[in-house]
């Protein structure tokens, strides 16, 4: 269905080739996983197959890439639409109309097709992708993963032959991503769909692959299945990590196969690892019977809490559940309802200019609206500038969290990752007292997210801060969080440690928990940890 052959590409001032003699073909009804760190060219590799890349990016392609028989080349990115269905890392970027039905029938007017067919195939994506309830919504009110999801359904009801997602399930929570990567392998088995998925949360979706290509950063590829892969990838989810730190002799790539494989080690008992009791600790954060409504709809219901200094504190819950909502409130860039937020003993929505940035840091799920400078360099310096720090402060903040990045390149040419990773060392050059993080892990690599767990933890424990992120990602939380809070539906449902909360709702248990059973263990090295003191 898709052919590569000899395929090269290098984008002009770049002094590396994003692939080298690439030679891939995939057949119709697999689907194919694409992984590597972030900035390595996954994105890239995903835009050659609909001709997206060169025609509107630019470039320099050697060799020739083929979907059912059309050359790329030869046939425009439009020309391909019938074939192929394509969702980008932000699909925000994608919509055209407003509400949720329109945005589903956009494709199928532009080809004219008769309105009882139409409505047919929207019921039909509806239903799928459960987004019935949103149709009438208007889609710049959805939730991030709400919005994905839309993305993905507009894709779906063109009935393509090749579906290219590229971060399918960043925004979307554990249960929506199992939801919408068990509908595709449906697809796949039963309609042979082709899907190529990017994708850096590999705990999700490599149960589902059928092979993986492993793009270096330099140019080179590896393809294979996902065991020969995963044997000595760098990149790998815990479950396989897990595998290695017990030196099992094979490599399991689900919960199950893994559960079988460490039977014994389970029916051992082991000592409790008492948790650390931690330093003395000041109230940064007070919020008092909060209410946020929006037209029709109310996003947070009668909510209290306090949050202190030297808490790392992780706001959960469903799609929609009001968790950006909460953190806007508490930034101070919404108006709430009722009730009362105090940051540091201060109306958050009252401060300005530096003392704002030297009391709240705030990056929304779009980190690009934080940024205006023409390139990477004269971002870092107007920052270093305007938060009154060393030169070269946020420079050194960004090499640590996302290594490699140009100064010359314009922040739109970023991948989402290298993006996130800018705005971040722009808002922590700032020093701020609280830290306010909405989805930090979007497009950001296993490597990149141990990096950015050291520094917000370094951040909080270090200076007395206090960080709060709404996330859907269970493998950090259970690495970084101190405390997770549940939100479903606007109100408070859970509050209490990290293992407690987790450890209470298998759908948002992180996969090391899920294998170690009835062990109380989140991550690898508390398994590795029970082991060597037992």
């Amino acid at each position: 269905m898709i052919k590569f052959s000899n395929v090269s590409l290098i984008y002009p001032n770049s002094t590396t080739t994003v692939l080298e003699d690439l030679n891939l073909e995939i057949a119709e009804g697999e689907m194919v996983l694409v992984i590597g760190p972030t900035g390595s060219g996954k994105s890239s590799l995903l835009r050659l197959i609909n001709g997206l890349v060169p025609h509107h990016t630019g470039g320099i392609l050697a060799g020739d890439v083929s979907v059912d028989g059309l050359s790329t080349q030869l046939v425009k990115p439009g020309g391909l639409s019938h074939l192929i269905g394509i969702v980008g890392q932000n699909p925000l970027n994608g919509f055209v109309t407003d509400t949720v039905e329109e945005e589903l029938a956009f494709g199928m007017e532009n080809l004219n097709l008769p309105n009882d067919f139409m409505r047919k195939r929207v019921e039909e994506i509806l239903d799928l992708l459960s987004l019935a309830p949103l149709r009438n919504r208007t889609i710049a009110t959805l939730s991030g993963g709400e919005q994905q999801r839309v993305a993905i359904g507009a894709a779906l009801v063109m009935h393509p032959k090749v579906l290219v997602l590229d971060e399918p399930t960043s925004a979307l929570d554990p249960i929506a991503a199992e939801e919408v990567l068990s509908i595709l392998q449906r697809l796949v088995h039963d309609l042979s769909l082709t899907v190529v998925i990017a994708e850096h949360k590999l705990e999700r979706v490599i149960q589902f692959a059928d092979r993986i290509v492993y793009i270096n950063g330099q140019g080179e590829t590896k393809i294979g299945s996902t065991e020969q892969i995963m044997i000595d990838s760098p990149i790998a989810p815990p479950i396989v990590e897990l595998a290695r730190a017990l030196g099992l002799q094979e490599i399991g790539t689900t919960v199950r196969e893994m559960r079988r494989m460490t039977q014994d080690l389970r029916d051992k008992k082991y000592q409790s690892v008492e948790p650390k009791n931690s330093s003395s600790k000041s109230l940064r954060i007070k919020i008092d019977s909060l209410s946020v409504s929006y037209p029709g709809h109310v996003a947070i219901k009668n909510f209290t809490t306090n949050i202190s200094s030297n808490e790392i504190v992780a706001l959960m819950g469903r799609n929609g559940a009001g968790k950006s909502s909460l953190l806007k409130a508490i930034a101070g860039i919404s108006q709430h309802n009722k009730g009362t937020v105090d940051v540091s003993g201060v109306d958050p929505q009252s401060l300005k200019g530096k003392s704002r940035r030297e009391s709240i840091g705030y990056i929304s799920q779009e980190p690009s609206d934080l940024l205006y400078g023409q390139s990477v360099s004269s971002e870092c310096e107007q920052a270093d500038s305007d938060n009154e720090v060393k030169p070269g402060t946020t420079a050194a903040l960004l090499e640590q969290l996302v290594p490699g990045v140009s100064g010359h390149t314009h922040p739109r040419d970023l991948s989402e990752g290298q993006r996130l990773g800018l705005a971040l060392s722009v808002v922590l050059s700032s020093n701020p007292q609280v830290l306010i993080l909405d989805e930090p892990t979007r497009g950001l690599d296993y490597q990149a997210k141990r990096e950015l767990l050291s520094i917000l933890v370094s951040f909080a424990k270090r200076y007395d801060k206090c960080v709060v992120l709404a996330t859907h990602d269970v493998e950090l939380v259970a690495e970084l969080a101190t405390r997770v809070i549940f939100i479903a539906d606007g109100e408070k449902v859970a509050d209490g440690t990290t293992l407690d909360v987790l450890l209470s709702s298998p759908a948002f248990a992180p996969q090391v928990a899920k294998v170690m059973s009835p062990h109380p263990w989140l991550r690898v090295r508390d398994v590795t940890a029970a082991i060597e003191i037992s």
